[in-house]
């Protein structure tokens, strides 16, 4: 459905927590790992989430998706993490409506959020 495409929207924050712990808490544990919050949201919640962050009433206009990409577009991914979690982060990941609120009223918003 319209804007119903999800993905695993983590907050950037979130991604260098992750990073930062597991270069100091977890120095010994290597490979690769997910940073994600295992958890699929739409591309319209996104949009949702920003409209209330703005203060703003949403005004959605859904596209048609390009015939060139329709065969190969994933319509879903969400970050498996258990690995993750098994080497024993434990933290929360910041919501998505939290995450972009924080995003657009604490720097979009400020008066050079290009600095």
């Amino acid at each position: 459905p319209d804007g119903g495409q999800k993905r695993d929207f983590v907050y950037v924050k979130d991604c260098a927590d992750v990073v930062c712990w597991l270069l100091l808490e977890r120095p010994d544990v290597g490979g690769v790992f997910n940073v994600g919050t295992g958890l699929a949201r739409s591309f319209k919640d996104l949009s949702l989430a920003v409209h209330a962050a703005m203060d703003k009433e949403p005004d959605i206009e859904f596209v048609d998706m390009p015939q060139a990409i329709r065969h190969s577009y994933q319509n879903f991914t969400q970050a498996p993490v258990e690995r993750l979690r098994a080497a024993g982060y434990a933290r929360p990941f910041t919501g998505l409506e939290e995450g972009v609120a924080d995003y657009v009223r604490g720097h979009l918003a400020t008066k050079d959020p290009y600095l």
